[in-house]
Parts: C-alpha cells; sequence; structure tokens
C-alpha cells in the first residue's frame, strides 16, 4: 500500500440512530491520540505515523458528521439549542484539533524543511511511540492483552490498535490482538524492542536523531534565536495538551474553574506564539538556509490552533451555559475527574513535595501541572517539585481521591 495522503473523506455519512455521549467520548478519544501522535510523527521524522494521523482525522470527520446530524435532530425547541451549545462546542474543538494535528503530520509527509534541533528537544516532551504490525505466526496473535499482561510483564502499553479500517483506542484486557493489526505501542526501550519482536518477528531499531545538520545550521546569534523558539515551541505544545485536558474536564464535569484556566493557557499560548516567530524569524535572518525553519513555523500555527480548540470546547462552561443532560451520562461512565484546587498556608499539601506527579501523602492522585502566581505554569512531573502556599495545583484522579485531595489542600 503506498503512502497514505488523506484529505477530506469522500465517505458518505448517513443519519442513523446514535448514541451522543458514545460519539462525544470517541472524539475526546480521537483527539488525545491525534495529538500523540502528530508529535510523535516530527519527533520520529516517521512517514508511518503522519500516514496514520491522516487516516484518524478521517475518522474524525465521520465522527463530526454524525455528531452534527444527531444534535440536530435532538434540537426541538430554543431551550433544546442553549442546552446543545456547549456540545456543539466539543465537536468543533474536536474537528480543530484534528485539522492542526493533520497539518503537523503533513510537516513530514511534505517534507516541509524543519531543523533538526527541534527533535533534539522534542524527545523531553514527548515518550517514544513504536508502530508495528502483528504478523501471521505471532505468539500474540489471537490472544487478548489481560492474558498476556503485557504491560505487567513488559511495562508497554499498547494505547490503540488499526484492524482494517477500523480503530480501537484505549483497548482493554479483553481486547484480542489479529494478525495483520496494526499497533501503537509505548513503555521502555527494552520492553519495547522484546514486544516488537514478538509481533513482528523482526529485531526493533530504535530511532536516533542527528546533530550535525543543526549543527552547521546554527551559529552564532541565530543559534541562540533558534535555541530559544525551540524551547518555545515545547512549552506550547505541553501547555496546549494541558489546556485539552482541562477543557474535556471543564465541560464533561461542568467545572467553571477548569474553563478558566483553560482560557488562561490559551492566553499564555498566543503570547508563547508571538515570541516564538520573532525568535524564528531573528533565527532567519542569520541562517544560510532559511527554508529550513518553515517547518517550524507550521508547527508553532498548528500548536496554537489546538490550545484554541481547548477554548472553544470549554466556552459553553465559560459562558454558564447549562451542560445537556447527554454530557452527564458521560460523566457518569467515568472513572477518573480532574480538579483545581489552591494550596492554603499551612495546609496539609504546603510544603509537601511531588514525585513524577504524585504527592507525598496517603492520595491516589496525578497532579498535571501547577500554576504559580510569581512564576507561571510549572508543568509535572518534575523531579522534587515542592508545593507551595497558594500554588494552583491541576490533577487527575478517583472522585474518592479528588475529595480527600480537596481536604489537604485547605486549612
Amino acid at each position: 500500500m503506498g503512502p497514505f495522503r488523506g484529505g477530506r473523506s469522500s465517505v458518505t455519512v448517513e443519519y442513523e440512530p446514535v448514541s451522543v455521549k458514545d460519539l462525544l467520548v470517541e472524539m475526546k478519544d480521537t483527539s488525545e491520540l491525534l495529538i500523540d501522535l502528530s508529535y510523535s510523527a516530527v519527533l520520529l521524522n516517521s512517514g508511518e505515523l503522519a500516514n496514520e494521523v491522516l487516516r484518524l482525522e478521517e475518522k474524525m470527520d465521520v465522527l463530526r458528521m454524525r455528531a452534527r446530524m444527531s444534535l440536530l435532530m435532538a434540537a426541538r425547541n430554543p431551550d433544546d439549542a442553549e442546552a446543545l451549545a456547549p456540545v456543539l462546542g466539543i465537536v468543533s474543538g474536536a474537528e480543530k484539533i484534528s485539522d492542526a494535528t493533520g497539518d503537523i503530520a503533513k510537516v513530514v509527509l511534505e517534507e516541509v524543511g524543519l531543523p533538526e534541533a527541534i527533535r533534539t528537544a522534542l524527545p523531553e516532551a514527548v515518550e517514544t511511540l513504536v508502530r508495528t504490525t502483528v504478523v501471521d505466526g505471532s505468539e500474540y496473535a489471537g490472544r487478548t492483552l489481560g492474558a498476556i499482561n503485557l504491560e505487567s510483564e513488559t511495562g508497554v502499553r499498547v494505547i490503540a490498535i488499526r484492524r482494517g479500517d477500523d480503530w480501537i483506542l484505549n483497548p482493554d484486557p479483553s481486547t484480542e490482538l489479529r494478525v495483520d493489526d496494526m499497533v501503537l505501542l509505548r513503555g521502555p526501550d527494552a520492553g519495547i524492542a522484546e514486544v516488537y519482536e514478538t509481533l513482528r518477528h523482526e529485531p526493533y531499531a530504535p530511532p536516533t536523531v542527528d546533530d550535525p545538520e543543526i549543527q552547521n545550521l546554527t551559529i552564532g546569534r541565530e543559534e541562540q534565536f533558534l535555541e530559544r523558539a525551540v524551547d518555545s515551541i515545547v512549552l506550547m505544545k505541553n501547555l496546549s495538551e494541558l489546556a485539552v485536558d482541562l477543557s474535556y474536564g471543564a465541560i464533561l464535569f461542568d467545572n467553571a474553574e477548569l474553563a478558566e484556566e483553560v482560557h488562561n493557557l490559551e492566553v499564555e499560548v498566543d503570547a508563547l506564539r508571538s515570541r516564538f516567530e520573532a525568535w524564528t524569524l531573528q533565527a532567519a535572518a542569520d541562517a544560510p538556509d532559511p527554508i529550513a525553519l518553515r517547518g517550524l513555523l507550521h508547527l508553532g500555527f498548528s500548536t496554537e490552533e489546538i490550545s484554541d480548540a481547548a477554548l472553544e470546547i470549554s466556552e459553553g462552561i465559560l459562558r454558564k451555559i447549562n451542560v445537556h443532560p447527554v454530557v452527564e451520562l458521560a460523566v457518569q461512565e467515568s472513572d477518573e475527574i480532574i480538579v483545581r484546587v489552591t494550596v492554603e498556608p499551612d495546609s496539609g499539601l504546603d510544603g509537601t513535595s511531588l514525585v513524577e506527579g504524585v504527592p507525598q501523602e496517603d492520595v491516589s492522585i496525578n497532579v498535571l501541572a501547577v500554576r504559580r502566581p510569581d512564576e507561571g505554569w510549572v508543568l509535572v512531573p518534575d523531579a522534587d517539585t515542592r508545593l507551595r502556599a497558594n500554588d494552583v495545583l491541576i490533577a487527575k484522579g478517583t472522585r474518592t481521591s479528588a475529595e480527600t485531595f480537596r481536604e489537604l489542600a485547605s486549612n
């Protein structure tokens, strides 16, 4: 099969009764996987991963059309239209994320100039993602993930499976691996190598990033400007991903505090983009080949689009529009929630250290980010990050752990 170049889907989509709740959950999961895949494609300069992004973008187009049809059928009067407006925000925001990640993938597929500096910086912001296929004769073929006990035995997670034109997102222990399944893996290099070879009957060759090209490109002032631009794009990526997490949390849990943080993040990403563009253009002025920086500008624009999409997803909450019952149904099935708390002076969290995002307290919750009045956002996990009074924390955990976490943050 030749390269999959994507483009708008030509698949005919007809109305059929379908759960809007299920569509929203699938769009959310697809959005998150698209962000992950697109940046991994850039990091690894992988046309295979970039093509998977465009396949998922087609899937999102179909989900978007089905969701809009269902919402149009559901709106019977002005009250319904008002209640469904935030749901349309989710649909529109997910579509924008899909388009932005498709543009990121095309930086690879269309061989737009991109300095190697971005690939030396992104590993700190992106976990290595591996794509492989289950071959006939693999000992994993025909077995469930639970039976293989893959994550416990190797530390490797199967984050998605493409079976023909169908995707299985967030596969669970009952999911069976079949011959010709395309599998996306995450995990430590040693575990990845073992699983890859078992699935494909070929040795795994880790990706490499070459430095010489960027050393020839960045000289003197340009090196300084390009380093600042690359640092900015990495921070923009991290903040945009956090904004997407918070936006879905805001609308799924009708939480105005989370929606306000999405707005704060979007403003910060906008400011970062302005500085990023200035530094990139200053680097281009001294570069022997300014065209090599074109992809960096594409990456900056698409990254900001993701944060804009997150704001659109949470806009209904910011405007105090009541959440529609279909969203409440989705909430009831969620095992985890996202919370926003402020650390009060002398509370149980004041002075507590985080180890890989988990506070050294008797609470099973993961802190995603910290916003400090004098420093702005601190993305975690950072080794030994110590919480301070007045820190604003964004965390994810079960409802029970979230309530315990709130109590710890209070005086």
